[in-house]
């Protein structure tokens, strides 16, 4: 995907966030996230907008600590549009060159910070709608694709990721309606943080396959995995359940 469709699913999203937060009302429960309230989780999309905005305008090299002062809940849904647009704003103005710190391997600061806040607000778009007692608003697979990609092989093959086991194990991941043909992660499993291929070969231990849709979801932990195909030892899904979980 190209860094202005990112941007464009950010607009999109961020706009559906606010929407179906101030439906649900900033005392309802957030299923995905049992420790959340809706005003959780519109402080939280928000601040983080924040802080991306921050690395994007001021060029900052180093990383820093997502932090900032929330407002009330009389003026946190006006707080939390105002987070977004910025964000948009400034993603939409940056140069092709833009040079900031990034957490982890892009081709640009500019496509990691756009693709990195798409994924993070289409998550919390969903669960914002799951609050609201609405079924998640869909995606293409072009964007589902990418973002199982981006968790799988950016968030999880870093140190800090908890999908460890002590007997080396693989679990392979297929979108089957992926733009260009079938996507395909082999996700190796060890002691150490996962190691992932992009073009898996081989057999795996177990094997997730379905809709590039119904896998974003499952492996974001937002969405069943009764719509998906899963062979082999079903073990790996419920480790995967377990300790994969991002915020």
């Amino acid at each position: 995907m190209e860094t202005d469709e990112f941007i464009e699913n950010l607009r999109h999203d961020g706009t559906l966030l606010a929407t179906a937060a101030e439906q649900a009302g900033l005392d309802a429960p957030v299923p995905p996230c049992p420790d959340w309230q809706v005003r959780d989780l519109v402080q939280h999309t928000g601040t983080v907008h924040r802080w991306a905005t921050g690395f994007i305008v001021e060029g900052r090299m180093e990383p820093a600590p997502i932090e900032g002062k929330v407002p009330d809940d009389g003026s946190l849904l006006d707080w939390y549009r105002e987070s977004h647009a910025r964000l948009v704003d400034a993603l939409t103005a940056a140069p092709a060159d833009l040079r900031c710190w990034h957490f982890f391997s892009a081709p640009s600061s500019l496509e990691f910070w756009a693709r990195r806040q798409a994924h993070e607000t289409a998550v919390h778009r969903v669960d914002a709608e799951t609050a609201l007692g609405r079924a998640p608003s869909p995606v293409t697979a072009a964007f589902a694709t990418d973002g199982v990609d981006e968790l799988l092989a950016g968030f999880h093959t870093r140190s800090r990721s908890r999908v460890r086991s002590e007997l080396p194990r693989t679990l392979r991941v297929q979108a089957l309606d992926a733009p260009d043909g079938t996507a395909d992660w082999q996700v190796h499993i060890s002691r150490e943080a996962p190691r992932v291929e992009r073009a898996a070969r081989g057999d795996a231990d177990c094997t997730v396959r379905g809709s590039a849709a119904d896998l974003y979801l499952a492996l974001w932990n937002r969405g069943p995995y009764d719509r998906l195909e899963v062979s082999g030892d079903a073990e790996l899904v419920e480790l995967w359940k377990r300790a994969s979980p991002i915020v």
